[in-house]
């Protein structure tokens, strides 16, 4: 069945609007869809950061196992000094750019403070991520990750219980990653498109990690029923042993909104695991035009919209 839509026929804000509403209900996530909370000088885990004079948007550098790397800093509008801010990690697929995904994502729409980091240059020339077989060798991603935070959390005013990190293709893979080693900073992972390369070691985060996984039944990129060759699992399979990590019951609840969403919502977990399946869906990013990637891009929901909602729900305890 092809599902994909005239470019003309891309639905107005406010229905993509209603339907992200529809979407979150049917997922047992939130109501408010853009919105990160601004925690309250109760709640939030202040950083050094607070009182200081920001930079403003735009490329930075830090130095991480001796390598200078960069990414791109977005400061929302709403930012003060004085009160924290939720932040999101956004990784790049393989071959891409912080910025290229930056503009296609409208990540930088929810109200947080968004870094897009770039990856080291691996196999074929093209940028990529730890834990994929083309990624450069040698290189500790995790510990970038850790490094960067170290520096945003000593410029700004961030909330370390509110660090989220999301994704596409190769850099999706890479939040999976972050989720089992760095899951003491990161909150919660969402990854659209995700190349989850197995890794031959035990996933054993410190403390039961939230998920939400997005990914296109028709993605021929990375397959949804995975690649043996290739050492991609099956997308439903990962989802789940999320879900057995997060100590959910193994019957999740199915929704589905218009033609082509599916969602599997587990239940009973100890930290919220949600899938959804998008019928006939490319490896591309739900809701933008066909410039993330191949295939069919559904218009039934927006992924910042879905993912700044499952974000706004989880803080670290």
């Amino acid at each position: 069945m092809n599902l994909a839509r005239p470019k003309t026929l891309r639905p107005s804000g406010r229905l993509l609007a209603r339907r992200a509403g529809a979407l979150l209900a049917s997922a047992a996530l939130v109501t408010a869809a853009t919105t990160l909370p601004t925690a309250t000088a109760a709640t939030a885990a202040r950083t050094a950061g607070c009182g200081k004079q920001a930079a403003p948007t735009g490329d930075y550098t830090v130095v991480s196992g001796g390598i200078t790397r960069t990414y791109r800093l977005h400061v929302p509008d709403s930012y003060t000094p004085n009160k924290a801010k939720s932040l999101i990690l956004v990784y790049h697929g393989r071959g891409k750019t912080g910025a290229q995904t930056e503009a296609f994502s409208d990540l930088s729409k929810l109200d947080a403070i968004v870094a897009y980091p770039n990856g080291v240059i691996g196999d074929e020339n093209k940028q990529a991520w730890q834990g994929a077989p083309y990624s450069a060798p040698g290189v500790d991603d995790v510990k970038f990750t850790a490094d960067l935070l170290d520096q945003l959390e000593s410029s700004y005013c961030i909330d370390t219980k509110a660090v989220f990190a999301t994704g596409k293709s190769n850099g999706a893979g890479f939040t999976g990653i972050l989720a089992c080693q760095l899951a003491d900073r990161i909150a919660a992972i969402a990854p659209v498109s995700g190349a989850f390369y197995i890794q031959g070691t035990r996933c054993a985060p410190s403390r039961p990690v939230p998920v939400l996984d997005i990914h296109g039944t028709g993605d021929t990129t990375i397959p949804y029923g995975g690649d043996g060759e290739r050492d991609l699992p099956d997308v439903q399979t990962w989802v789940r042993d999320w879900s057995v990590r997060d100590h959910c019951r193994q019957d999740p609840k199915t929704g589905q909104l218009g033609d082509d969403v599916l969602t599997f919502t587990y239940q009973g977990c100890k930290a919220d695991v949600v899938h959804v399946a998008v019928t006939d869906g490319g490896h591309s990013w739900p809701g933008s035009d066909s410039s993330s990637g191949p295939g069919y891009v559904t218009q039934t929901f927006e992924a910042h919209e879905l993912i700044g909602a499952f974000f706004t729900k989880h803080r670290l305890s």
